[in-house]
């Protein structure tokens, strides 16, 4: 059951859009194809209406920066990016993300098809029917796993890395955070990978921020605005900063695949060789000696 109506298009442009969706699709799919030349021409198409020879001619700045080996993305920086598999998918990243930046990027008639030939062939999986919409951001793409019937929204920042699980039926709404990364307290470079899962039907509503390794169960939502530092149990709404399960969708009879009671937790890959350990507790709660130092106070080990 959807809540939106159907929107038509003058047929014309419908069938030039369906062609070069279909045609993008089979030039992906040919393992002959160079990613690269074929990225940088749809984007001079798309962004300058010529040739990337001719545009190469005419405004070589303009050209080299549609040429996906000419730009860097923040992932190739990482120690824990698979440089191989990064590259088989940069030119698809770099298309994707510039591509949303033109007229025809933000035309879900055309944008959205677009996004999904994309998806299959960077995501490591992605089922039926994937729906995204414009500017949504990967670390590496390759670490996504994507059901049937997925909608993404607006300005969302999937930080795949460390890889992360959207089940069929899941909705992230706009300006969502999700990482599968985290950092030590004490010493930034001290990383920690851990796969975040979001299961069937459930909701990660706006603004709202998933941090590494937490499981939201099937059906459950995340309220907006709210910080999810551990789980969200079947059919729970979890709400605030950090977020706590407080209120259970009355959902009687439904099967449950992803229950985060029972659900395999990532137990964490460590991205950086110099940090090869787990990482301790590095955080205490606030006892006395943090409070305000007043003149003639007298404060315990200072």
């Amino acid at each position: 059951m959807t809540w939106l109506i159907p929107v038509n298009i003058d047929a014309g442009a419908q069938a030039t859009f369906s062609e070069f969706v279909q045609g993008l699709d089979g030039r992906l799919t040919d393992p002959a194809t160079d990613r690269v030349v074929l990225a940088r021409e749809i984007l001079a198409e798309a962004m300058y209406g010529r040739a990337y020879a001719q545009l190469a001619a005419d405004a070589p700045l303009a050209a080299l920066n549609l040429d996906s080996r000419n730009i860097t993305f923040e992932a190739e920086y990482y120690m824990a990016t698979d440089q191989e598999r990064f590259a088989q998918v940069k030119p698809l990243l770099w298309l994707w993300k510039t591509l949303d930046l033109t007229p025809l990027g933000q035309n879900p008639v055309f944008g959205i098809p677009v996004r999904r030939v994309l998806a299959g062939h960077i995501f490591r999986r992605v089922g039926r029917d994937f729906k995204c919409w414009q500017n949504v951001e990967f670390s590496v793409g390759y670490n996504m796993e994507v059901g049937d019937n997925v909608v993404v929204h607006r300005n969302v920042l999937l930080d795949d890395i460390g890889g992360i699980e959207l089940h069929d039926d899941a909705s992230v709404s706009d300006y969502v955070n999700i990482y599968s990364h985290t950092h030590s307290v004490l010493d930034g470079p001290d990383v920690t990978l851990k796969r975040t899962v979001v299961g069937r039907g459930a909701r990660i509503t706006y603004h709202s921020t998933i941090l590494a390794g937490a499981v939201v169960s099937d059906d459950a939502m995340l309220a907006t605005h709210a910080l999810l530092r551990d789980d969200i149990p079947p059919h729970g709404i979890a709400m605030g900063v950090p977020a706590r399960t407080s209120r259970f969708k009355v959902r009687p009879g439904m099967d449950v695949l992803v229950d985060s009671r029972t659900y395999p937790h990532d137990a964490g890959r460590k991205a950086n060789p110099q940090f090869p350990q787990p990482t301790p507790g590095q955080t205490r709660l606030p006892d006395e000696r943090d409070a305000p130092i007043t003149p003639g106070s007298v404060v315990k080990g200072r």
